[in-house]
């Protein structure tokens, strides 16, 4: 059993500094907008750069072809969703649209579904009515999640491309297989660090193989956000499954050697934290056909 209770306050501090790092990365992600038209302008009347696109293909191959399975990972896929996981194929990114508005269309997706899935969470009896704290994040996590949908909308456009805002088909197939077997809180929390570690590990993707800086920008922004979510997720799926439902108690200034050891390991069990290929997003798997 976990040793590791958690009180409101901390929580809700924790609560509070997610949404400060979500607000700047709202701020950072308009601040490309202007750069976006420019170059949307400059690509009028230009067809589709091909060789940034296989550029990209190419490099995603080498990167997926060195990655291995993390800790995290290994838990994930050998968990009850990892069946789900591992028959979903990968697919290129395609020739026929900017690179960047396939990635940008594809994160509009993630987070499409990310926020159908924590409202559809907040209708469950034991997450509506059940500890205060968890369903005011859960509220909190589908508001920002909603925001990013919004702003990475808007870069879409600004780029010229068409909006996305139907739930990633990829992973969507594995919320729905996932949907009847939620019965408890537990279960609700593995589903949503699995779309949280989705979100992270295809941001992080894209930022390394991308090559314009505003691109990047744009995916850095918005990954430290779902990184802080997926930490957050981990520490209550441990201490719920666990049996500790009372949560974590981490006192703000809480001397460090009075905290629990696992209170670091659980939400960061690797030192790196390791990519699945299993759990990435093509740009094409979110991208207007």
């Amino acid at each position: 059993m976990v040793d590791m209770t958690l009180d409101d306050r901390g929580f809700r501090d924790l609560m509070a500094e997610s949404q400060d790092l979500h607000v700047d990365a709202i701020k950072q992600i308009r601040q490309t907008l202007p750069a976006l038209a420019e170059i949307r302008e400059d690509r009028r009347g230009q067809s589709v750069d091909t060789d940034e696109v296989e550029r990209f293909n190419l490099g995603r191959r080498e990167v997926l072809a060195r990655l291995g399975y993390g800790t995290a990972a290994v838990g994930l896929l050998s968990g009850g969703f990892g069946a789900m996981f591992a028959g979903l194929l990968a697919a290129p990114a395609a020739a026929d649209t900017p690179l960047d508005i396939q990635v940008l269309q594809t994160a509009s997706s993630l987070e499409r579904l990310a926020v159908n899935t924590y409202k559809t969470a907040l209708t469950l009896p034991f997450i509506s009515g059940g500890n205060p704290v968890v369903k005011k994040f859960a509220q909190t996590t589908m508001m920002q999640h909603d925001e990013h949908r919004q702003a990475f909308q808007a870069q879409t456009k600004t780029l010229g491309g068409k909006i996305q805002d139907s739930p990633n088909p990829k992973f969507l197939k594995v919320v729905t297989a996932a949907a009847p077997g939620l019965k408890a809180p537990g279960d609700v929390v593995k589903l949503a660090s699995s779309l949280e570690k989705v979100a992270t590990d295809t941001y992080l993707i894209n930022l390394t193989l991308l090559t314009d800086m505003t691109s990047k920008e744009i995916m850095g922004s918005v990954m430290g956000v779902e990184c802080q979510h997926l930490a957050t997720l981990r520490a209550v799926g441990a201490l719920l499954a666990g049996g500790a439902p009372e949560l974590i108690k981490i006192p703000l200034g809480a001397d460090l050697g009075k905290l629990p050891a696992a209170a670091g390991s659980v939400a960061f069990p690797d030192a790196l934290e390791m990519t699945d290929p299993g759990l990435i997003a093509e740009p094409t798997t979110g991208a207007v056909k």
